[in-house]
């Protein structure tokens, strides 16, 4: 809405608050959606509540709102209309609803003040603005006072009032001197929260006269002073003194001396005072004491503790503060002011009131058409707030009725909503120490679905990784989501799929074939709307050499090898990393390609080196660690591995646990690292050696534990940084106790091996865990979900036992007991297993093929019943083969192919099929025993594809101008032939190719003769057989035309006279072309010497020319002469005239010529440089002379010699 005096506003954004919104009917927050639906009003900003204003600037009173479409504003003032058109210094932002009051032509504020609420209106309801109360600020002066002088006696207490001026806001009080110094506080002398000034005890420093009070009022940014307060105080000392000089030796006199006081309190006065603060406030209690020495002070709270991490001390452990108090603040508050006469308290009774918050604030509520809803708003307060409802601005008990509304107390309940039932709801909690106010629209959208996903959006997933593809969308009802794939494709169903709420479609385990283009198609009751998105599949990054662990001598190097293998579309980078952190920044670390090299290694150097390859799509790593070992300072040092362990001891046998020590080997100049014990069972496994247990280097004893019934004996092994020791000679033997097994055999399996059996297998326990001798097994079985005792049989130390007479596949309860001579093992756990199998019983039903292209075809079929499977389903077979080729209609060996598909699925692909044909196939189950019966035969014919290329092609019969073609059909023609392509192109003697030339043939035709064909000339032949669906591979030859008849008309002639006949093309000839190019080099360097030399020719030295004999026209030289003549034109020849160029040489020779240098160059025009040479124009400045006659017969220039010889 547009008012007068328009102040510019940017125009807000439709943006809706969508984030609240609680119905079934989601909004994606996409802005070009958000531009196209309508929405009710909705408050984006207002002023606060409680607006105190500058009196001295222009009123701005806020209310924006965002609507679809835009809202239009009003206002009331004490609550009636506000009419801004009839007040000229009160303006409307264009495009808002906030107001500009202006004050600053003589208007006061205060004429302004009042309570104002602002309302936004579109057609779908209206959401209207807290009551904003208005004030300006006040800042009045002290009111004039005669402030009479202190006079206090030291160590009495003092209060000096400030009782500032009430402004609005209340100012901040501070006590300063003349000097604008802030006065110095301490326990003794502390401001009050009142702003008073509080002397527990006065003293003679107190004394001064400019005590002052100031006020700061901030939102006038002034500062008002009070009357400066004076301070006078008397030590007992000098009021001795004074007594003494106005009394008479006789009389008896002397005030007391300072005396100190227990404490009293200043404020609060009393023994009780009570306080009561609202909730989230700040809570300050102050007790300020007078006494002498200075009371200290000190806060409980009674039956219970200060509240932890909300509790502060200021001023002096005077001030209590509580920040962000609540109800469970309540409570007696009691401070205790002592000092060494006494002390004294005072019980503050706290009471934490609470204007209302909210505890469910109404939310915004999409819905479409016919559904139902709520709106909710439930707020607290203390005491409980009451809840009132106002739809539209207007109380909710006047307003137009909605006979799909109803009210419930704090909630109002929505049933078969419709789209006039939109509207803004206004939900107001109060209390005597406040409200809340808070606007929630229902909008009822009724939209045709959206897709907001971009259209052929593409996804790149890495192989056996989850994808997932967008299809974000929007409609009123809520639309109906479903995926299929590729552009004819089936719904997508499944175990193999997810499917989202959100409309996304997830693959958990994104395969090769899972590579394509996928549909999403989104409806309602309204309409209709697809996109296709494209998924791609990327093979993983792998480290195919990982880096290896490395030992190195200092100062030595090293390298770490990291070869990689990457999907082909991918481009990886390859980070090293020295312990999780960046490679040190050392120009010794060597990145290459595929490996890292640390030259000079140091000590700094050692540690764990990772290399780390990441993609756009994945990120591998492989780490190794890097060991550093001294560098032997001279050849005498040697660092090897340790020398084994001797004198080994066995001490403090027990039944299970002994103790072994041992004493270590030289170390060879690297420390050892640790020890590794073995033991060798000299029962059972007499000469094996089995690892143990492992210390630190630093350790030679170790406490064992050990097993029953085994000959025990040990030895150790020493390791360093180097490697291994060999093994120390073996410990005294040491047999330990027998006892009955600890633990029952492991792998226990229950499988039959014929239809009517159960063979039970387990894994034997190894000697030593035998624990004892007599091993047998007690092997139990009964058949499970049937009410069956279990039956049970002992065997001797074997691993199988077979179950006869049991029902076809059927499961089994399976445990295997350990036994010996001293007892059973513990009760075994159990396993289920299933007696032997049978084959099934049923063929797959209702075999459906669907072809794909002319090499792939889909195959669907139904499963078969569990029950006739007899054994574990194992998959199915599909047996397919081809009948015949619809082309040649012969048949031949029919050779059956057979695709396993695993597990329990109902379709697959048939790859690798040869186009134009005829098929046929069947399904069978599969299970552990074989196979079932075979489905019917299903029939099915594939299209026609391009052809192989042709079986042969030759080129015979060679002549001047032509050459003949010949070839054979293709051997896979895969549909019926149309054409034949032919295309040949000319290739010279440097390779280069020339214009090609395509040529159609019949599908009939096996011959064809060129003609017109140059004659010894090479040709590329490129020849492709074509069906109606497109060209074949092609086959290439070459071929030359021969240069005459000679070779055909006189075959007897003889290889040298063959070569004499034959004429070849010179220019063509690789030894002429670069004669030619060494020819046409040295014209061009003879050029450039003439061209530098006659540039040159200018200057002259003085004195030869002088010496010359002057002539006006200078005549060419004779051949005899043995020089050159002088150059002329290179293209009309034409003589040279006055000022021509000297020879070459530079130099004019005496007999030829005696003019002088001004003659040479034309009179007055010849000019001389500094040096004396000469800087005239050899052709003249004149015009042009006409020529005279064939004088001068000229020698041919370079330039035409050259042409001329070229």
């Amino acid at each position: 809405m547009m008012k007068k005096k328009s102040i510019p506003a940017s125009k807000p954004f439709l943006i809706l608050f969508l984030c609240q919104i609680i119905s079934a009917l989601d909004v994606p927050l996409d802005s070009k959606l958000l531009e196209e639906l309508s929405q009710p009003p909705t408050i984006t900003h207002q002023s606060p509540k409680d607006y105190i204003v500058d009196p001295r600037e222009n009123i701005v009173i806020q209310c924006e709102a965002k609507g679809k479409p835009p809202p239009s504003f009003s206002w009331t003032r004490n609550g009636t209309h506000f009419d801004i058109d009839k007040d000229e210094q009160v303006t409307m932002k264009p495009n808002s609803g906030t107001l500009v009051i202006n004050i600053m032509n003589g208007r006061k504020a205060e004429a302004y003040e009042g309570v104002y609420q602002c309302t936004a209106r579109n057609e779908r309801g209206a959401a209207i603005s807290n009551n904003i109360v208005i004030r300006p600020s006040r800042s009045p002066l002290w009111t004039k006072e005669k402030l009479e002088p202190n006079q206090v006696r030291e160590g009495d207490s003092l209060v000096l009032h400030c009782r500032p001026p009430v402004g609005l806001p209340p100012p901040i009080i501070f006590w300063m001197d003349n000097a604008f110094q802030r006065l110095p506080q301490s326990e003794r002398v502390s401001q009050g929260l009142n702003g008073d000034l509080y002397f527990s005890n006065v003293q003679p420093e107190d004394t001064r006269e400019d005590y002052i009070c100031y006020a700061r009022f901030n939102h006038t940014q002034t500062i008002q002073q009070k009357q400066p307060i004076s301070v006078k105080v008397f030590s007992m000392d000098s009021l001795n003194d004074t007594i003494a000089a106005n009394l008479s030796d006789t009389d008896i006199y002397g005030a007391k001396p300072v005396t100190e006081r227990q404490p009293v309190l200043l404020t609060p006065t009393g023994s009780t005072s009570t306080k009561v603060e609202l909730r989230g406030n700040v809570l300050l209690l102050e007790c300020i004491a007078a006494g002498l020495p200075t009371p200290v002070i000190r806060w409980i709270k009674e039956g219970g503790e200060l509240p932890a991490n909300r509790t502060f001390f200021e001023n002096f452990k005077k001030t209590l503060k509580i920040i962000d108090v609540s109800e469970a603040d309540s409570g007696n508050y009691r401070c205790i002011a002592r000092n060494t006469l006494g002390s004294v308290d005072h019980v503050i009774s706290v009471t934490v009131k609470a204007a209302p918050y909210w505890i469910t604030a109404p939310r915004n509520l999409v819905l479409s058409p016919g559904e139902d809803g709520t709106l909710i708003c439930r707020a607290n307060g203390n005491p409980k707030p009451s809840i009132s409802w106002l739809a539209n601005g207007v109380p909710i008990a006047i307003a137009p009725e909605d006979p799909s509304r109803k009210v419930d107390g704090d909630t109002i309940i929505f049933s078969h909503v419709q789209e006039r039932s939109s509207a803004v709801y206004q939900c107001n909690a109060s209390n005597e120490y406040g409200y809340l106010l808070a606007n929630a629209f229902v909008n009822v959208l009724a939209e045709p679905p959206r897709i907001l996903t971009p259209a052929n959006k593409l996804y790149q997933v890495i192989a056996d990784s989850p994808a997932l593809l967008d299809c974000a969308y929007f409609g009123s009802p809520k639309p109906e989501i479903e995926w299929f794939k590729g552009v004819k494709g089936s719904i997508l169903r499944g175990n193999e799929y997810v499917f989202h709420d959100n409309g996304t479609l997830e693959i958990p385990v994104a395969q090769k074939d899972s590579t394509g283009t996928y549909t999403c198609v989104a409806r309602n009751e309204l309409g209709k709307i697809q996109n296709e998105v494209h998924l791609e599949i990327k093979d993983p990054t792998m480290i195919i050499k990982q880096p290896e662990y490395k030992v190195v001598q200092r100062y030595g190097q090293v390298s770490f090898e990291c070869i990689i293998k990457h999907d082909s579309t991918l481009l990886p980078t390859v980070i090293w990393l020295k312990d999780n952190d960046e490679l040190p920044d050392d120009e010794r670390f060597l990145v290459g390609k595929d490996n890292l090299t640390i030259m000079n290694v140091t000590d700094k150097d050692d540690g764990t080196y990772t290399c780390i390859v990441n993609t756009t799509l994945d990120s591998v790593s492989a780490s190794a660690v890097l060991t550093v070992v001294a560098a032997p300072p001279t050849p005498a040092i040697i660092y090897a591995r340790p020398n084994p362990p001797f004198d080994l001891e066995l001490t403090g046998q027990l039944e299970r646990s002994i103790q072994l020590s041992w004493i270590p080997g030289e170390e060879n100049n690297s420390p050892i690292t640790h020890f590794i014990i073995e033991y060798e069972d000299g029962l059972h496994e007499p000469g094996v050696w089995h690892y143990q247990t492992e210390v630190p280097g630093t350790q030679t004893t170790v406490q064992l534990k050990l097993s029953p019934y085994v000959n025990y004996s040990f030895r150790v092994i020493a390791v360093n940084k180097i490697g291994r020791s060999q093994p120390s000679e073996p410990s005294e033997q040491y047999l330990t106790k027998s006892a009955s097994p600890d633990e029952n055999p492991a792998n226990v399996q229950g499988i039959g091996s014929e239809p009517d059996n159960l063979v039970i297998t387990w894994e034997s326990l190894k000697g030593f865990q035998s624990n004892g001798p007599g091993l047998q097994y007690k092997v139990s079985w009964r058949q499970k979900d049937v009410d069956d005792e279990w039956t049970s049989v002992i065997v001797a130390n074997v691993s199988k036992y077979i179950v006869s007479g049991t029902p076809t596949f059927v499961p089994y309860e399976i445990k295997v007991q350990a036994l010996n001579d001293l007892g059973y093992a513990p009760e075994p756990s159990e396993v289920i297993g299933h007696s032997g199998e049978d084959l099934p019983m049923v063929a797959p039903g209702n075999v459906q093929v669907h072809v794909i292209n002319s090499t792939l075809a889909k195959v669907h079929w139904d499963p078969v019943p569990l029950k006739s499977v007899r054994g574990h389903l194992q998959g199915y077979k599909v047996y397919y083969w081809k009948v015949q080729s619809l082309s040649r209609r012969s048949r031949r060996h029919v050779e059956k192919k057979i695709l396993t598909f695993r597990g329990n699925k109902t379709f697959g692909m048939l790859p690798g099929l040869e186009p134009y044909s005829s098929y046929k196939l069947n399904v069978r189950v599969v299970n552990g025993k074989g196979e079932g019966p075979a489905s019917p035969d299903k029939v099915f014919k594939t299209p026609e594809g391009v052809p192989s290329s042709p079986s042969f092609l030759k080129i015979t019969n060679p002549t001047l101008d032509s050459l003949t073609l010949e070839w054979g059909s293709p051997t896979h023609p895969n549909g019926v032939l149309t054409s034949y392509i032919l295309k040949f192109q000319p290739i010279n003697n440097t390779h280069e190719l020339g214009p090609l030339v395509e040529i159609r043939i019949p599908a009939n035709e096996s011959s064809l003769i060129l003609k017109n064909l140059n004659y010894s000339t090479r040709y590329k032949f490129y020849f492709n057989a074509q069906t109606s669906v497109g060209s074949g591979s092609q086959i290439t030859e070459e071929a030359v035309t021969i240069m005459d008849e000679a070779g055909i008309l006189h075959p007897a002639v003889g290889a040298g006279k063959a070569m004499a006949s034959r004429q070849v093309d010179i220019a063509t000839q690789g030894w002429f072309i670069g004669l030619m190019c060494a020819v046409a080099l040295l014209i061009l360097i003879l050029l450039i010497v003439c061209f530098i030399r006659r540039n040159k020719g200018g200057k002259y030295p003085v004195k030869e020319k002088e010496d010359a004999h002057a002539d006006p026209e200078i005549q060419p030289m004779k051949e005899d002469d043995g020089t050159f003549g002088e150059y002329s034109d290179a293209e009309d020849h034409k003589p040279l005239k006055k000022g021509s160029r000297t020879p070459s040489d530079r130099t004019v020779k005496k007999e030829d010529s005696d003019d002088s240098l001004v003659d040479y160059g034309e009179g007055v025009n010849g000019q001389f440089n500094e040096d004396g040479s000469f800087i005239g124009q050899y052709s003249g400045k004149k015009e042009k002379e006409p020529a005279e006659g064939n004088e001068s017969s000229e020698a041919p220039s370079p330039v035409n010699a050259m042409n001329s010889f070229v």
